[in-house]
């Protein structure tokens, strides 16, 4: 009689577990089935048995983001396994790039998925983008080296793309549209908050550490001052005061340094210039003179030069920075001059030189009050922007914005220079001109595609009110993707306050801004 209860009671058991796990699996296929990647979202959300009931979508939207903490950390330790295998000083280069740009991913897609707090549906946009752009940027430097033919292949993904693409898609339409940025995604320290603000206002701010090239300061160069920041006990504002001259050395300013504010004495007298380029053996992500990814940095009145000279891409600046700000900068070079690689950015009053692609990435941001310059090169053709959005629900752009896009004077003895205002560096580019003054330099189609014509219409340019002999749209180019824009409220989705929701951070930097049109 014993047996039989016990037979029975197993039975229920079973039918009861199957039940529940057809239950959970039906559920999992639901939601999946909502996602532009079914397959890998079903199979990682099945064997992943850290989540809870997915319910409904912040249910769904947090286990998938756990999912793809778990593939990006399991292909980050895949890649650390690869350098071995690295035949050439090309294959090892690329390889760390990847080594790096895993480790920010993960770190991106963690802090998206922070139980600690509540995280605004903006900011998890903002850093799953970031974290997709990683990985672009990691398959990039293989394919500029020449070397995707062997290694690349064995830096096996693991659908790591993928999930992260299924997660922009579901998190797009979440509850919360705000574009202010949650609190610890700020950043800035509590004396700035509370309004002492004369040090960021002063030409001369009073600065944690001097960096003089003449031996006056705490440094002479910079880099010693940045490595000095990273032994400092909490993420404060440390403001870097970098005197007059020309400092030969390129800084490195990674995701562990934030709050870091280098301050010069003003355009063309404090100068940081170095001559990496792809050319010379280097990626275009390693190539920058000045390098940063910790959040909230500012840097003023400084020149940022790349003298590699106009042959390959050879980087200025790259920021990876998540809430930056650069104010009243120059930057210098001729491919690929400024690389604005992810998260949101600001530039105001500054100064862009440059001939091939001088404005790229796939960071929002936005550029106020600029002059760029399109400078002389070794062809007869120049593209202002390169925007690298590669999913549509990326929430990344180039804007521009009240500012001046003319010939630099080496361009004005060179006749038969045509500049474009940008072309589809990724399928789904987005960049924006508004009010600005172009001038005759542009030619009148306006735009120029890439290799080919796949990204014409899943592209985003737009052009708004701008004015000068450049401006006119009549013999613009005819792709789907391109937009006269007529409507005001169109156009204010690519300002301040709108596309980077500068409003909640900026007056904490005190560098001016127009929050809207």
């Amino acid at each position: 009689m014993m047996k039989n209860y016990l037979f029975l009671a197993t039975f229920i058991a079973g039918v009861f577990i199957s039940g529940v796990c057809g239950y959970i699996k039906s559920e999992i296929t639901y939601w999946c089935n909502q996602t532009p990647h079914p397959q890998p979202c079903e199979h990682f959300l099945g064997t992943n048995s850290n989540h809870g009931p997915i319910s409904q979508k912040p249910d769904f939207v947090k286990a998938l983001i756990q999912a793809t903490l778990e593939r990006a950390k399991h292909a980050g330790s895949h890649t650390l396994t690869l350098g071995p295998k690295c035949r050439n000083a090309h294959e090892k280069a690329a390889w760390a790039d990847c080594l790096e740009l895993y480790e920010n991913t993960i770190l991106n897609i963690n802090r998206s998925v922070d139980l600690g707090h509540k995280l605004s549906q903006v900011d998890i946009q903002t850093w799953l983008s970031t974290a997709l752009t990683n990985l672009e940027t990691c398959k990039a430097g293989f394919e500029e080296l020449g070397v995707s033919d062997y290694v690349w292949p064995l830096m096996n993904n693991y659908n790591v793309s993928s999930l992260i693409s299924n997660t922009l898609a579901v998190n797009e339409g979440g509850d919360s549209l705000d574009v202010a940025p949650t609190p610890q995604s700020l950043g800035f320290p509590s004396w700035v908050k509370q309004g002492d603000r004369k040090l960021l206002q002063s030409k001369t701010p009073k600065a944690d550490v001097v960096v003089d090239k003449d031996g006056s300061g705490d440094y002479k160069m910079i880099g010693d001052a940045i490595a000095a920041a990273a032994k400092r006990s909490g993420s404060q504002r440390y403001v870097i005061h970098v005197k007059a001259g020309a400092y030969k050395e390129n800084i490195d300013i990674d995701s562990k340094l934030k709050n870091i504010m280098l301050v010069g004495d003003g355009v063309g007298k404090t100068i940081i210039t170095a001559s990496r380029s792809v050319g010379g053996g280097s990626t275009t992500y390693k190539s920058a003179t000045l390098a940063v990814v910790g959040d909230g940095f500012i840097c003023r009145d400084i020149t940022i030069r790349n003298t590699a000279g106009p042959k390959s891409q050879a980087v200025a600046v790259r920021s990876g920075s998540d809430l930056s700000t650069f104010y009243q900068c120059s930057f210098e070079g001729y491919q690929d001059t400024l690389y604005v690689h992810s998260s949101r950015q600001f530039y105001r009053q500054c100064d862009i030189y440059g001939t091939i692609d001088f404005i790229f990435g796939n960071a929002a941001s936005v550029f106020q009050n600029c002059n760029i310059y399109s400078r002389k090169g070794p062809t007869k053709t120049n593209t202002v922007t390169a925007q690298g959005r590669s999913d549509r629900n990326q929430n990344t752009g180039i804007s521009i914005h009240n500012s001046l896009i003319t010939k630099a004077p080496d361009l004005k003895g060179a006749p038969g220079v045509r500049t474009y205002l940008g072309r589809p560096w990724r399928s789904y580019s987005r960049t924006v001109i508004m009010k600005s003054r172009l001038d005759g330099l542009i030619d009148p189609s306006g735009w120029m595609s890439w290799d080919d014509d796949s990204a014409l219409k899943t592209l985003y340019y737009g052009e708004y009110k701008n004015t000068g002999p450049g401006s006119s749209t009549s013999k613009r180019v005819d792709w789907k993707g391109y937009h006269v824009i007529e409507s005001s409220t169109e156009a204010a989705e690519f300002t301040v306050g709108k596309f980077i929701g500068g409003e909640h951070w900026l007056p904490a930097t005190n560098v001016p801004f127009t929050s809207g049109l």
